[in-house]
């Protein structure tokens, strides 16, 4: 690892401050000839080749990467690994029937433990713990909208083991948040270290006998090639994993629209404000207010929060300057 001291706003993340940037790996050495080539070194392309590899051990898959493994949004989120499904169920129902979808929400609980389930198998110490997830109302609105929410989980397949109303003074037990009316608490969410998951994740693919190649960076990608800035990969399969990267290649600067939130990381609090607060588990905190916003007490005593999400024209935002007790990195 290379270790950095110090980290201006805007930097790659809080979690590689925190363990340090990697040693890049070799870039591609020129033309080469794979069955599955794999375009970002991402969740989705780490978790692509991870799952082929070990179905088929035979099959030869390369990935390309612009920057390192893990240099995106899977290294500098919120550290939350959560089983709530992206978009909205009536969606998922209106186009695969509301059994299906309620079996994708059974399948994101079960993908929960498959994650810890890897990182245990593959020796993978990325501070991750079971502890769920805290949504929090402290007015009457959003207790309303609390309340509708947890309704219409229960009709989306959410059971009586899946989620629970907390009172108050419940909600005091696990945490204490200062005019909160109630809340509920689902046990479907785990805390994580993004930056030591994705290293780890990483190492594991390619003891799988996956090459990843870094600093590379794709430039067009068609029907069995991909042209990198180091040369061509012809493969059978490609996969495209570049998630809000996509715009990087040439004519998809309209496939998708790059998001971005904001992450503020406290310095680690000392033992008699963590009992102030009364946040002594790993759970994660949320609100209930119309802009999203979630917390996790990271292993060595701070919290790390991420609040807001809103479009960017570019996938690389440099967040404003902020007070010198309390420093925020892009998210």
């Amino acid at each position: 690892m290379q270790k950095t001291s110090d980290f201006a706003n805007g930097g790659v993340s809080f979690w590689f401050r925190d363990i340090g940037l990697p040693a890049k790996r070799a870039p591609l050495p020129g033309p080469i000839d794979v069955d599955v080539a794999i375009v970002g070194a991402g969740l989705t392309g780490l978790w692509t080749a991870y799952y082929l590899a070990q179905a088929s051990p035979d099959l030869k898959i390369a990935i390309v990467e612009k920057e390192f493994a893990g240099y995106g949004a899977s290294g500098r989120n919120g550290g939350w690994l959560s089983g709530e499904p992206a978009g909205q169920f009536r969606r998922y129902a209106k186009t695969h029937g509301a059994d299906s979808a309620k079996r994708l929400q059974r399948n994101m609980f079960d993908t929960i433990d498959e994650v810890i389930s890897v990182a245990s198998r593959e020796d993978i110490d990325a501070d991750i713990v079971k502890d769920g997830l805290i949504h929090v109302a402290t007015n009457a609105a959003q207790l309303q909208r609390l309340t509708h929410h947890v309704d219409h989980l229960r009709t989306q397949g959410w059971g009586a083991d899946d989620l629970f109303l907390l009172t108050p003074s419940e909600l005091g037990e696990r945490v204490q948040v200062a005019g909160a009316r109630g809340g509920f608490w689902t046990p479907h969410c785990a805390r994580i270290h993004p930056a030591k998951f994705m290293i780890g994740l990483a190492e594991a693919v390619e003891r799988l006998g996956v090459t990843i190649y870094e600093d590379t960076a794709a430039e067009t990608i068609s029907a069995g090639t991909v042209t990198t800035s180091r040369g061509t990969v012809t493969a059978r399969y490609v996969v495209q994993a570049l998630e809000g990267y996509t715009d990087s290649i040439a004519g998809q600067r309209r496939k998708l629209m790059p998001m971005n939130s904001s992450m503020i990381v406290t310095e680690p609090l000392s033992p008699s404000v963590w009992t102030e607060i009364g946040w002594q588990g790993a759970e994660l905190v949320g609100d209930s207010g119309h802009s999203f916003a979630y917390s996790q007490r990271t292993a060595d005593g701070r919290i790390a929060l991420v609040a807001g999400a809103s479009p960017t024209t570019s996938p690389r935002p440099s967040p404003p300057t902020v007070p010198p007790r309390t420093k925020q990195w892009a998210n």
